[in-house]
């Protein structure tokens, strides 16, 4: 994959957490399907860089990490505002 690939596909936390609950699912099943495909390409042998399995697996892991960020966020907030209503 060329550089400028790989720059389009990994992207910071930061920018994660930026983005909505449902524009981070569909960035995950991205992230899968790449996966998938790379590792196709490993299997026969024409994956270019090796690597790269590995830093989709890294990038597939922190967008997992920030959903469940945003999910444990939005219950507290649930648990809060049910704990201030009398």
């Amino acid at each position: 994959m060329p550089l400028w690939q790989k720059r389009k596909i990994e992207m910071k936390a930061q920018q994660y957490r930026e983005m909505s609950q449902d524009e981070i699912e569909s960035k995950l099943e991205e992230l899968k399907r790449h996966l998938f495909d790379l590792r196709s390409q490993a299997v026969t042998e024409k994956i270019e860089n090796s690597r790269a399995i590995i830093n989709v697996r890294r990038e597939i892991a922190r967008v997992k990490t920030i959903l469940r960020e945003k999910r444990e966020k939005l219950i507290a907030e649930n648990s809060e505002g049910a704990e201030k209503t009398p």
